[in-house]
């Protein structure tokens, strides 16, 4: 079984993958940003075992990407919600999300599309619009069903 951490590397890409290159770890990130809050959304829509996304969840907590707020009172029920440090993770997932459009798309095309909510342009791997050539911040993108969607997206904003 391979380690969870990598003490023999200086380096902050290692540092990083011990905690984002978990199994399930990087999709709870990415529903997170689709506007996934709660728990049995999560086990709902990743297909994962309970047990394991709450130790994804608390791992992802105590790193401080994510964030534990309280919902419902009676009973006791939070939501998870993304930190800065969680939304700075936003660059990395447009990143892997294009590289994965290019290599490993569907036949039919991108299942999920960036878009520009300024002027519907498509957004490319660096974050601009490919129509306007603003580089673009979380906050201006939208997400929208591509070609390739079995489903459409959740698209609330992160």
């Amino acid at each position: 079984m391979l380690g969870r951490t990598y003490e023999n590397q200086t380096c902050s890409v290692a540092r990083t993958l011990e905690l984002v290159g978990e199994r399930w770890t990087l999709l709870i990130i990415r529903d997170a940003f689709l506007g996934v809050r709660r728990f049995g959304d999560f086990a709902e829509r990743l297909g994962v075992a309970r047990n394991v996304l709450q130790d994804r969840l608390e791992r992802l907590v105590a790193e401080g990407i994510l964030e534990k707020v309280p919902y419902q009172e009676r009973p006791v029920r939070h939501e998870y919600r993304l930190t800065d440090a969680g939304r700075d993770l936003w660059p990395v997932l447009v990143a892997l999300l294009k590289y994965g459009d290019r290599h490993y798309a569907p036949a039919a095309g991108p299942p999920m599309l960036l878009l520009h909510r300024g002027c519907g342009g498509e957004v490319d791997d660096r974050r601009v619009c490919v129509r306007c050539g603003e580089a673009l911040e979380l906050g201006d993108v939208e997400l929208k069903a591509g070609p390739g969607a079995q489903a459409p997206p959740v698209v609330a904003a992160a």
